[in-house]
């Protein structure tokens, strides 16, 4: 799908505010900023870099200020946001911004065109910028470019401020000049075509109005330790920014081979439209850790996660193809699986990973079995993953952290006081949000799912007395569940079972026991949770995560960090539910030609999201409430995949009669 706004959007800050782009590298490393170049969040710039990949990240390049001298006269392009006033006010000239595959913003200064393009080298903390100016047949003019680096080198999630600690030494060479700061952290390299000129200033009070919403900090000084010039009335202007020293001369093979790698991807899924966009989209998630890969939960601020990650695989790799790289993220994870239990994130700082969540496990099982169903890989999980399998199931029949273990009734009951543990893990302090202590809904179903795969697994590979011991637990949590979880009053499932309550708070959890492939409840059933879930919780951009006449709803995500995390699950609408939500609909519907439109036009209403927020993204939330502003990160990889998914195996492969991931009765 091509994106691409005009002057109408470029010049209308209020819009143009609102749409942000963003180009990744592979590592964790990132670029972006909102379409006229005015930051608006301390997790914008130039250069992010994954100094340990996937995380350890710091802002090293916030921007370039950018001024086009012409016979004389200066054209700041450059938009900053400082206490009461933008300046300079560069969107003035911005004519197009559009994705080509990347960023590419053409500019309009007294009938010349200039053309700027943005892009990182995939498995570098380098990005390439370039600037090129067309000039009308017969005219002759003087034409300059001047960029001025401004350095922020800090933590992502923090600001910096003028200091004297700032080593403003630069070391300048024919084609490049490099910076480092301060000692503890990498260097920064400017590979350039033009001439280098004294800077040593520091621009103080910017700032990022996003962080202000946010409750956070929101102003920075930044550093501008040198000028680059360039003459651009017969060449290009280029620039690199990296951790390593690049060369100038070799950017048309930098961008060609990108271009490469990406109409590859495009390749791998042909599709148009949305699928088409996702695809490109999912691209953006998969990166290195080590020797093997793993899944950026979300952008800005996100690492990876093992619950997003295990989510999100499914359409992110095998949906698309790229089963390679399903199997190393599922062998990277299974290298960290402790006492039965995958992490639930890898800190920021590459510190040890927390094991803190009850459906990481489940999810990284379930993504095993559509694993299988795509490839057949049965060699693959016998030697490297079965032995994993066998050992979280001990631990989960015996018990683990947090409370987690099979009761007697084979559910599977978790929690403790003060542990968020489900995908409703909002916390503040001491405050957890949505404890749902007991026996959750969704973990039954996945558990149920975990058993039945256990089951056929083991008997495929001849382990006959393990085969029947989880096949007799499944059966018992069948049971089990049709006694405790259906609500007759409201004909839908509680949320939470523990041995004293049943919590009736109509969410979205239940929907998985109608969507996971081994099912829990009579067709009648599954009719029913479909039509409340449907009734109560869809909006245009997913499911709401409570019903609106809950006394608990929340209807508004935004603000500070409390008025956020007591609406995160609390009625705040989240994309990735669309993707089980679809699939559930159209089981139910026999997947009937109507039934087909409908969930494509469900679709269909992020075809205009991508060109809105996250450009060529899907984001993390929406508001319950209409309009349903969009609003955490801009781009969330289950938001995407899960989307992802259901359109190519609900929509497109149902349609085909070529559904891989239910192929075999290992993985049925």
């Amino acid at each position: 799908m091509e994106i691409r706004f005009d002057r109408a959007i470029c010049g209308d800050l209020q819009q143009a505010l609102q749409r942000e782009w963003l180009e990744t590298n592979g590592l964790g490393g990132f670029a972006g900023s909102t379409i006229v170049g005015l930051n608006t969040r301390r997790y914008h710039g130039l250069l992010v870099a994954a100094t340990k990949p996937p995380v350890g990240r710091f802002v090293l390049l916030s921007k370039l200020e950018e001024t086009v001298v012409l016979d004389g006269n200066r054209f700041d392009l450059s938009a900053n946001q400082y206490s009461g006033a933008v300046h300079p006010e560069g969107q003035r000239y911005l004519k197009e911004f559009r994705l080509d595959p990347f960023p590419v913003f053409t500019y309009e200064i007294d009938g010349l065109e200039l053309r700027k393009s943005v892009f990182m080298i995939h498995g570098e903390n380098s990005t390439v910028v370039r600037y090129a100016v067309s000039v009308p047949p017969g005219h002759r003019h003087a034409l300059r470019l001047e960029l001025r680096p401004l350095i922020a080198f800090r933590d992502y999630h923090s600001t910096t401020h003028e200091n004297f600690a700032l080593n403003p030494q630069v070391t300048a060479e024919a084609g490049s000049a490099m910076v480092r700061p301060y000692a503890d952290l990498p260097p920064l390299w400017l590979t350039h075509n033009g001439e280098v000129l004294p800077g040593g200033y520091w621009y103080r009070n910017f700032e990022y109005h996003r962080e202000r919403e946010r409750g956070l900090d929101f102003v920075e000084d930044l550093y501008n330790p040198m000028v680059l010039t360039f003459d651009i009335s017969s060449q290009e202007a280029v620039v690199v920014a990296s951790t390593e020293r690049r060369e100038a001369a070799k950017v048309p093979q930098y961008e060609a081979q990108e271009r490469r790698r990406r109409s590859q991807i495009a390749m791998d899924t042909p599709s148009e439209g949305l699928v088409s966009a996702l695809s490109v989209a999912a691209d953006q998630f998969i990166v290195a850790r080590g020797e093997k890969n793993t899944v950026i939960a979300g952008y800005h601020w996100f690492a990876d996660w093992g619950r997003d990650t295990m989510i999100a695989l499914p359409g992110l790799t095998l949906a698309t193809g790229r089963f390679s790289v399903a199997r190393s993220i599922l062998l990277e994870f299974a290298q960290h699986v402790n006492r039965g239990m995958l992490p639930n994130r890898f800190p920021d700082a590459g510190e040890e990973p927390e094991y803190n969540t009850v459906d990481a496990t489940l999810w990284f099982m379930e993504a095993i079995r559509k694993y299988l169903g795509y490839t057949r890989d049965f060699e693959c999980v016998r030697t490297h993953l079965y032995p994993v399998l066998t050992d979280i199931m001990q631990w989960h029949f015996r018990g683990t952290r947090h409370g987690i273990r099979m009761d007697s009734d084979s559910l599977l009951a978790c929690g403790e006081a003060g542990v968020q543990l489900t995908w409703m893990d909002a916390k503040l302090g001491d405050w957890v949000v949505t404890p749902r202590r007991g026996k959750p809904v969704e973990i039954q179903a996945l558990w149920y799912n975990a058993l039945v795969f256990m089951r056929n697994l083991s008997s495929e590979f001849g382990y006959e007395s393990d085969s029947q011991r989880y096949g007799a637990s499944a059966a018992t949590v069948r049971d089990s569940f049709a006694d405790k979880f259906w609500n007759g009053e409201r004909n839908c499932l509680f949320d939470v079972v523990d041995d004293t309550e049943r919590d009736p708070s109509i969410r979205p959890n239940q929907i998985f026991a109608v969507s996971l492939p081994h099912r829990l409840l009579s067709p009648e059933k599954e009719r029913a949770v479909v039509n409340v879930v449907q009734r109560e919780l869809l909006t245009p951009y997913g499911l709401r995560t409570l019903a609106r006449g809950d006394p608990q709803y929340r209807g508004s995500y935004g603000g500070d960090p409390r008025s956020r995390d007591g609406a995160y699950h609390q009625g705040t609408v989240w994309p990735w539910l669309m993707g089980p939500f679809v699939t559930a609909y159209l089981r139910v519907q026999n997947y009937s030609p109507a039934a087909l439109e409908q969930a494509k036009s469900w679709l269909a209403a992020f075809e205009k999201h991508i060109r809105e927020a996250g450009v060529g993204q899907v984001s993390e939330v929406f508001s319950g409430d209409p309009p349903h502003q969009p609003g955490g990160c801009i781009a969330q990889a289950w938001s995407v995949a899960e989307l992802l998914r259901a359109a190519i195996e609900d929509l497109r492969q149902h349609r085909l009669g070529d559904r891989p991931d239910t192929a075999a009765a290992v993985t049925a």
